[in-house]
């Protein structure tokens, strides 16, 4: 028996299609538990009418719709008492079979009928759904810390923004980094960039000492510095320099609550990575973030039939 679905947000085409090629049933069904039941039910008795023992599943690789359906099918106990196969098609494979056909009609059940068509020509990679769920576990980790990465780039350069309105020389500065614990802890102590240009250079100095833990082998030379580019800064009118550090101070709390939010999923991903064997650890420059990362895209490696598969 060949099952093509055609996956919604809200519902969930079937189309289940005969060894032969004809129609047996088409139906839709709810994007939801009760639906991928009621869906299991009607293939395992489309199964028992026409004494058949396996199955082949498709559906288009849809974001996330799909991968709770694939779950429930998997887990399905009266679905596994049967040879079945479960397959994640790429929607360009799909789109290209679909080609084929010039006089489809437009309704709701062609492109899960084209799925199941595609999947009884056999023209098809092997199973590519990945049933270890160790390597979906590492991917929703994965990409849900590149997710945070790029949310702390944005709210850096929107930090880079504001510094250049409160304090135009530092973010031209190219000796000091416009997102520095210590750039962040200036803005944050000083007013305006008055304060900062009138400080006292010793208490300066100390300041940027402490700050920096170590990190300047000059302190006074760049304590210097930052006074230099604050004198030759744009001056705010009061107003507006002090919205400006209403905004900065809301950039600087994302930025370090993103950065919790990072230490908390790089935890997470070292915990899963340790019960997955690899060996790309053993790479210059390959840490277990980035071996996390590959190895949750890639999967199990049996998947791929050979190395330029693989690349």
């Amino acid at each position: 028996l060949f099952v093509g679905i055609d996956v919604g947000s809200r519902n969930n085409v079937a189309y289940l299609m005969k060894p032969d090629g004809s129609k047996h049933s088409s139906f839709s069904v709810q994007n939801n538990l009760g639906g991928a039941k009621l869906l299991s039910e009607r293939i395992v008795s489309a199964l028992g009418s026409m004494q058949l023992s396996d199955v082949i599943i498709g559906l288009e690789a849809t974001s996330i719709y799909g991968d709770s359906l694939v779950y429930a099918l998997r887990e399905d106990g009266s679905l596994g008492r049967f040879q079945r196969k479960i397959h994640v098609l790429n929607p360009k494979q799909v789109r290209k079979f679909k080609d084929a056909y010039p006089d489809l009609p437009k309704n709701d059940w062609v492109d899960a009928f084209v799925i199941a068509d595609h999947l009884r020509f056999g023209r098809i990679a092997k199973e590519v759904y990945m049933d270890d769920y160790r390597y979906q576990a590492l991917r929703t980790l994965t990409r849900a810390r590149f997710d945070v990465i790029q949310n702390l780039t944005r709210e850096k350069q929107r930090f880079a923004n504001y510094l250049f309105l409160k304090c135009s020389g530092m973010a031209q500065d190219k000796d000091i980094q416009n997102t520095s614990a210590t750039t962040i802890a200036l803005m944050e102590r000083f007013e305006t960039v008055d304060d900062l240009a009138n400080a006292d250079l010793e208490e300066l100095t100390a300041f940027v000492t402490e700050t920096g833990r170590g990190r300047f082998a000059d302190p006074a030379a760049t304590a210097k510095a930052v006074q230099a580019a604050a004198r030759g800064s744009y001056r705010l009118p009061k107003t507006v320099n002090d919205t400006v550090n209403q905004a900065m101070s809301v950039s600087i709390a994302s930025m370090r609550a993103l950065k919790e939010q990072i230490k908390v999923l790089e935890k997470a991903i070292e915990q899963q990575f340790e019960i997955i064997p690899n060996t790309l650890t053993s790479i210059p420059g390959i840490g277990k973030v980035y071996s996390a990362g590959i190895i949750a895209e890639i999967g199990d490696i049996h998947r791929f039939n050979s190395q330029a598969s693989v690349a």
